[in-house]
């Protein structure tokens, strides 16, 4: 797990010397340039995605009020692999991206998120309470069965948006897939959350 959090440091190291001292580091929608910075600011991005992810998920257990996240076991490894890995391989293409001082094309970005969205959907389904990772509202904190029935939704929900957002990256252009990317996202945010309200009440006055 430290290997795959050092990755784009290493890989920043091996080109350092390559890079100018002004390098880009923001692309707007159609992958084009709009921003130069110093190229310092690539030594926060590889340090800051995939080692502050990895870092948290080593201290969030020891701060769990109800040692929930413990009693997943390996579900939780395996979610901290998965995230760790998914920055770890953002922040390697960003850099190359600089590098090379192309974006290539920003819909490899939004493949790699619906992959993510798909993975943690196929997880959702399975996680107990807790006050970290889920679909956390006060009502699915305050309830065993809204939050497994939420999850349950919200897991199909995610899979399902995983699915979407990789075949629009696949076939739409660039600025119409962004839209889209937002549109899918917001649904299967707001949707699991209303869900979890109405479940609740529903529950409550039976």
């Amino acid at each position: 797990m430290i290997a795959i959090a050092l990755i784009p440091s290493v890989y920043l190291a091996i080109i350092w010397n390559r890079l100018p001292d002004q390098v880009p580091v923001h692309w707007n929608l159609n992958g084009e340039i709009d921003r130069y910075g110093n190229k310092t600011e690539l030594l926060v991005l590889a340090i800051l995605l995939p080692l502050l992810v990895y870092g948290l998920f080593l201290i969030i257990p020891n701060i769990d009020p109800k040692n929930k996240l413990k009693q997943m076991g390996s579900k939780y490894h395996s979610i901290k692999v998965t995230l760790t890995t998914f920055m770890s391989g953002l922040a390697v293409f960003i850099i190359y991206s600089a590098e090379k001082e192309t974006l290539t094309n920003p819909n490899y970005i939004l493949i790699l998120i619906g992959l993510l969205y798909i993975i943690l959907g196929n997880y959702f389904q399975t996680i107990k309470a807790n006050y970290f990772i889920g679909i956390r509202t006060p009502w699915t904190l305050e309830n065993e069965t809204v939050w497994k029935e939420t999850h349950k939704l919200g897991g199909k929900m995610w899979f399902a948006g995983g699915i979407a957002v990789i075949l629009c990256s696949l076939i739409l252009s660039k600025g119409t897939n962004f839209t889209l990317f937002l549109i899918i996202t917001g649904i299967i945010t707001i949707i699991p959350l209303v869900y979890s309200y109405l479940k609740f009440k529903s529950l409550t006055k039976e």
